[in-house]
């Protein structure tokens, strides 16, 4: 198998460590493989592929889409450094308002699958990074939704202390107040 696969400080959370082959000529990796991932309990059926470049202080996030348009994201980064956030959103669930960060950089190669009851953001550490991320389901406008990046009871240890962050990330609710439709079920971890 050419990943490794380590569940994170929330089980359903998982970083992704392909086998990296490197030679005189550069590298090569496989960055997704659906037997793999099935045997690692990612199930998600990715349908779209999306791509961001940000610049170093840029905070995106935190986002997810309400059912029927909940996303799962397997995010990594090809350019670049980031620290990438999920936060557990299912109610009822032992680890909700709970985050998990990782590093993903160009360097690292490594890869977070993301479930699409959680939360997601991150925060550029160099000086421009490039995001590559494939999701499970279609962006939907009206499904849009998200938690302030700043939300004191998530308690988020960012590196950035004055992001650069969006009009409408800036404006974002906090988790007690935010619309939340998702619900945590043991078979889901």
């Amino acid at each position: 198998m050419p990943f490794g696969f380590k569940r994170l400080g929330i089980p359903a959370v998982v970083l992704v460590e392909p086998k990296v082959l490197e030679d005189g000529r550069g590298f090569f990796m496989e960055t997704y493989k659906m037997p793999d991932f099935i045997a690692a309990g990612i199930e998600g059926n990715f349908v779209q592929e999306n791509h961001s470049r940000s610049s170093k202080g840029v905070l995106r996030g935190l986002h997810y889409q309400h059912p029927p348009f909940a996303q799962g994201k397997l995010v990594r980064v090809v350019r670049g450094e980031v620290i990438d956030v999920a936060v557990d959103i299912r109610k009822g669930s032992p680890t909700w308002g709970k985050w998990v960060g990782v590093i993903l950089s160009e360097e690292n190669k490594r890869i977070i699958y993301v479930p699409e009851s959680f939360a997601h953001g991150f925060c550029v550490l160099s000086d421009v990074a490039e995001v590559v991320y494939k999701t499970t389901n279609v962006y939907s406008p009206e499904s849009e939704a998200g938690i302030i990046w700043n939300d004191e009871d998530l308690s988020i240890d960012w590196p950035v202390k004055e992001p650069i962050v969006s009009d409408r990330d800036r404006n974002l609710p906090s988790l007690k107040k935010a619309d939340i439709r998702f619900y945590y079920t043991k078979e889901a971890r």
